[in-house]
């Protein structure tokens, strides 16, 4: 069936003036034409190579670059690849690959067309970091400020890699975690800040040299210009053998390495009097591994935990799931603090459900997830308590959280948590019928856990509809326990996590959320704000 579509796009081709060129290694069909564009006189020559499943798009690569064409073109790779469409922007139809094709290249005959044009060239700046291809360089910076930077050297596996910081114990851990180890060298390493959004330079790109970063940043920002032209002068002048210089721009922060390989430079007779001019330059990447990006990239938009003091009582089946959630988010970093509290170890029948595993098993769980989040985030702050949280010490918070599904513990967390603390408890319903999670704030209008029980016992603001089944098993040495299964867990985590998010952001309505897991289970009380109950001697007092 794969032959005879197959064919059957390339007979298409066929049609369009397309030949068939043949196989590659990995099985892609290979078909060789001119996309007509009608603002050229003449076709352009091209290569298509098609998936023989049809599953991603035709790659369309110029072979004949018109000689008009500027240096650096919108679009166009540094191969001559064509970018189109964006993957992922247009549903792939696999019952269609003839007409999908031809679509694909009609579509790339009107790109081309309007760079042809000389249109689209403000998609250059928009897409600089396509053209910026450089070796990458980890840069795991939160500070601002420019000037002198530190660059650490780490080797493993037989490759160097180049880590820029402002906090070295922070990046040695992380450099720790990848298997590398530092090596005594350094290298001068600058920050310049700029006010302007980078974009090629049409007429010669990529840069080789000095003089061709200059000449580009003289067209950008002056300023900036004479900046880098003054380290790169000290760096002459120290006898330097190579510097990382970085430019911070509104877009991206993009960098490059000056070589003083002096004796294979060369100089222009003009530019004699500087000798600085024809040193060649290594394009330089960034790869941000900083906290604050890492916890903001999936969620620009909103504010992160970064900064807060958060604790969290209970590390069991949702506080596992929970505690790595709120380190992704931020917890922990940067001036922020994560507290752990759990007295309980990690024992076999708990693996089938936790975030943990054998790894750490008959750890205490507090300790052997505080663990774990170094691991996934070495710059977290975190700290594990191995008590239990009626004995554990938590002052100046920003905010608490009650993981542990124990009633009772629960109840009297909210008569020992000052009011001025808000206090999110989270716990599941039953054998995974319901999870439910709510917040107490210090807004003296809304109730808390406790405000929660007394209405549930006069048969108000319960989560369905009748009372929660009771399942239980396990019996003799191991003890009674209630049943269900590990994504009840993460789901329970994930509805306090958003409730967390939300709270960050100053979106705490509703207080109470439900969701019903057991669909043979009707809801009974919608998401609400919940009210102080007149009963609760917490919020009566």
């Amino acid at each position: 069936m794969k032959r005879a579509r197959a064919s059957e796009v390339i007979e298409a081709l066929k049609e369009r003036g397309f030949h068939y060129s043949g196989k590659d290694a990995s099985g892609q069909f290979t078909l060789i034409g001119e996309l007509a564009c009608a603002a050229s006189e003449q076709g352009i020559r091209c290569e298509l190579v098609l998936d023989p499943d049809f599953f991603g798009l035709p790659r369309v690569r110029l072979l004949d670059i018109p000689k008009h064409f500027p240096a650096a073109v919108p679009h166009i790779g540094a191969h001559g690849d064509l970018c189109y469409l964006a993957q992922g922007s247009v549903v792939i139809d696999l019952f269609d690959p003839v007409g999908q094709t031809i679509a694909c290249i009609n579509q790339a005959d009107r790109v081309l067309c309007q760079i042809t044009k000389g249109e689209l060239v403000e998609d250059l700046a928009e897409e600089f970091f396509a053209y910026w291809n450089g070796s990458y360089c980890l840069f795991d910076v939160l500070g601002n400020t420019s000037g002198q930077q530190q660059c650490l050297i780490a080797e493993g596996d037989g490759s160097t890699q180049w880590f820029i910081t402002d906090n070295i114990e922070r990046t040695n851990k992380k450099i720790e975690l990848l298997g590398l180890k530092v090596t005594k060298g350094t290298l001068p390493t600058y920050r310049i800040k700029t006010e302007v959004v980078p974009r090629p330079n049409l007429r010669t790109w990529p840069p080789k040299t000095v003089n061709d970063i200059l000449e580009w940043q003289s067209q950008l920002d002056r300023s900036c210009r004479r900046k880098i032209h003054q380290r790169i002068q000290q760096g002459e002048r120290e006898k330097r053998t190579c510097i990382l210089i970085f430019i911070d721009s509104p877009l991206m922060t993009y960098g490059f390495a000056v070589i003083y390989d002096r004796k294979k430079a060369k100089v222009r007779l003009a530019d004699r009097r500087d000798p600085t001019f024809g040193l060649k330059v290594l394009l330089l990447t960034t790869m941000r591994i900083d906290d604050q990006y890492l916890a903001q990239r999936n969620i620009p938009e909103i504010q992160t935990l970064a900064g807060k003091r958060i604790g969290l009582i209970g590390c069991g089946t949702i506080g596992g799931y929970l505690a790595e959630m709120l380190c992704k988010a931020g917890a922990g970093t940067i001036g922020g603090k994560l507290t752990l509290v759990d007295f309980d170890k990690l024992l076999p029948q708990n693996l089938g459900r936790h975030r943990l595993g054998f790894s750490h098993l008959l750890k205490n769980k507090a300790v052997a997830m505080a663990d774990e989040l170094q691991r996934l985030a070495p710059g977290i702050e975190v700290e594990a308590i191995q008590a239990d949280a009626r004995q554990a010490t938590l002052k100046d918070l920003d905010l608490l959280i009650d993981a542990t599904g124990e009633e009772s513990l629960g109840h009297w967390l909210c008569d020992a948590t000052p009011r001025a603390t808000p206090m999110i408890s989270s716990w599941i319903e039953g054998p995974g019928t319901a999870i439910r999670a709510m917040i107490r704030t210090d807004d003296a209008g809304g109730g808390c856990y406790r405000c929660l029980w007394h209405g549930n016992r006069r048969g108000e603001l319960r989560s369905m509809v009748g009372e929660v089944p009771l399942v239980l098993a396990g019996h003799g040495c191991e003890g009674l326990y209630v049943p269900f299964p590990a994504s009840v867990s993460v789901q329970s985590a994930s509805l306090t996590m958003d409730l967390v998010l939300d709270w960050v952001n100053g979106k705490t309505s509703p207080t109470l959320r439900t969701k019903i897991l057991d669909h043979t289970q009707k809801a009974d009380t919608a998401d609400c704000d919940l009210l102080p109950d007149a009963e609760c001697p917490i919020c009566r007092s």
